[in-house]
């Protein structure tokens, strides 16, 4: 399952995800780096239809895993702005 995590603020919406077991884990490829920090990532477990809900109201997204394949499924990202770094999908969304 993967962690959500949802922080609100006056006017934005930071929407978290990432696949429970790359919790803790750092990727390196080239020049790219994603630590997938538990300070940052660690939110309560979610179905991934939560996970998609959360998505939709999101102004601001970070994803780590699987959940990239599903916010791609339903439009919510675009395979083009997708970030593989050693084989482990990362994608960010800001919506004005």
């Amino acid at each position: 399952m993967p962690f959500l995590r949802v922080i609100r603020t006056q006017s934005e919406v930071l929407v978290i995800v990432c696949d429970s077991e790359l919790l803790g884990k750092k990727f390196k490829q080239g020049e790219l780096r994603l630590e997938v920090d538990e300070s940052f990532y660690r939110g309560t477990e979610a179905s991934v239809k939560e996970c998609i809900a959360a998505l939709r109201e999101a102004t601001i997204a970070n994803l780590v895993g699987s959940i990239v394949r599903h916010a791609i499924k339903v439009g919510i990202i675009e395979r083009a702005n997708v970030l593989r770094i050693q084989n482990v999908p990362h994608a960010q969304l800001v919506r004005f």
